[in-house]
């Protein structure tokens, strides 16, 4: 992880207007073997919500903060496999067809939301069609609560670095408030934005320009 680029935000309770209010593993559910590895929303300009400081990307102290803050309880060692396996079933059900990737590396879980259903260009305004979809995660997490949830905000190389960090993070900044808005605890939650500075295809194409631009969701178990 860059954490030059990257800067690391705690979100906290938000105040926002809404327009419309690796490894491998067996998956238990269909025993596949997977690897490891327009605005009718939300206007948000570029101080998103409340934010409460600067967060050290520590997991171990994140964990600590949302056992005594969020009412979460740990998961024991021998469960973390399973209790991530229904997760992750849960979240490709309600996923399904939407767009969205759920890759599983180890215990964690990454959902890749693409441009095409998130931002458009040079906005963090939320999608229209992108409300249903979050409000899906959403339903997960309240559902599994001892998971920490960071969202990152990534940008195509197109106009100036610092330009796309703030895009970036702005982004970051609107899903984990939107999270938040709807029942995800903030102690749970945690924003950051990498600008330009994680590619996953090459910026010389439009095509690949379009899988840059994307949010991604890191979901990690509490454990003991």
């Amino acid at each position: 992880m860059n954490m030059q680029k990257g800067r690391w935000l705690v979100v906290g309770v938000a105040v926002v207007a809404l327009g419309v209010s690796g490894c491998s593993t067996i998956n238990p559910y269909t025993g596949e073997k997977q690897t490891a590895k327009a605005t009718s929303g939300a206007v948000i300009g570029g101080a998103v919500g409340a934010i409460l400081g600067a967060a050290t990307g520590d997991k171990e102290s994140r964990k600590k903060r949302a056992l005594k803050g969020a009412g979460v309880g740990a998961i024991a060692g021998g469960g973390v496999g399973y209790y991530m396996d229904t997760q992750e079933a849960k979240l490709r059900e309600k996923l399904e067809s939407t767009g969205v990737s759920v890759t599983r590396n180890g215990d964690n879980i990454i959902l890749n939301m693409p441009s095409a259903i998130t931002f458009d260009v040079n906005s963090s305004a939320l999608k229209a069609n992108f409300f249903s979809v979050l409000d899906s995660v959403n339903l997960v997490l309240k559902e599994y609560k001892s998971t920490l949830v960071t969202v990152a905000g990534h940008t195509d190389s197109s106009g100036a670095d610092d330009y796309n960090m703030r895009l970036s993070q702005q982004r970051a900044q609107t899903v984990a408030t939107y999270l938040n808005n709807n029942g995800v605890a903030t102690e749970r939650l945690a924003a950051v934005g990498y600008g330009e500075s994680q590619p996953v295809a090459s910026n010389d194409t439009a095509e690949g320009k379009a899988r840059n631009r994307r949010v991604e969701i890191t979901l990690d178990p509490i454990t003991q």
